[in-house]
């Protein structure tokens, strides 16, 4: 049973009777449809709250085992990876599509890692985040991935964690284009996959040393 509720992506709450599920929404990005079926669904099914959450997703708490099904069912949407080892929700900013100081574009290359990486299956869970700017509001520097622009290109970042023992990602190279951050984020993960045990990117990196995971992986 506690599977196949992980399975519908469903989170047992504080209560231990009722549960929240989050609909993956690719960079956070909403149509005013979108929004009104998420609240028509939260309200169908007698929703104790609405959460915006952390990860750019829109939480449904407080909503019954019994209703997962048909809620997913009438959302006509994809759970998020929101729990479990894999690469979650890539967190992006508004980049050059709607901020003025955008410097670089946050929102297409956060859409094209999310749709490639979103839940893919790793030794820990991996976070991924992509500013358009250096007042880096999606937080890149604590991100396990973080992807800067600058105006220059991108900075690259690896291993940084907000977690219980913070730890500020190391800089690995800057002023990439697009085409090779994306190259460069397949080889962090491919590399990763490959080697890493149980342990997030940033102490994977502390354990085998910077300069070798650099080198291992083509830097």
């Amino acid at each position: 049973m506690a599977g196949d509720i992980l399975e519908k992506g469903a989170i047992l709450q504080r209560d231990k009777e009722t549960y929240a599920i989050a609909p993956q929404i690719p960079g956070g990005i909403v149509t005013p449809d979108l929004l009104r079926r998420i609240a028509d669904v939260a309200e169908k099914y007698n929703a104790a709250a609405m959460k915006m959450t952390s990860a750019q997703r829109i939480a449904i708490v407080g909503i019954k085992e019994a209703d997962l099904d048909n809620i997913w069912k009438d959302l006509d949407m994809k759970p998020a990876a929101a729990i479990g080892l894999c690469v979650r929700s890539i967190k992006i900013c508004p980049g050059t599509t709607f901020c003025k100081r955008g410097q670089q574009d946050a929102v297409g290359l956060g859409l094209k890692l999310d749709e490639k990486y979103h839940g893919l299956v790793l030794p820990s869970k991996l976070k991924i985040a992509v500013a358009g700017c250096m007042n880096s509001c999606s937080e890149p520097a604590v991100k396990d991935i973080g992807i800067l622009g600058t105006p220059k290109g991108y900075t690259m970042m690896v291993g940084g964690s907000a977690g219980i023992k913070p730890r500020l990602a190391d800089i690995i190279a800057d002023e990439l284009t697009e085409e090779e951050v994306l190259d460069m984020v397949e080889r962090i993960i491919t590399y990763y996959k490959s080697h890493a045990t149980k342990h997030r990117l940033g102490r994977f990196i502390d354990e085998i040393g910077l300069e070798k995971f650099k080198k291992d992986i083509g830097l």
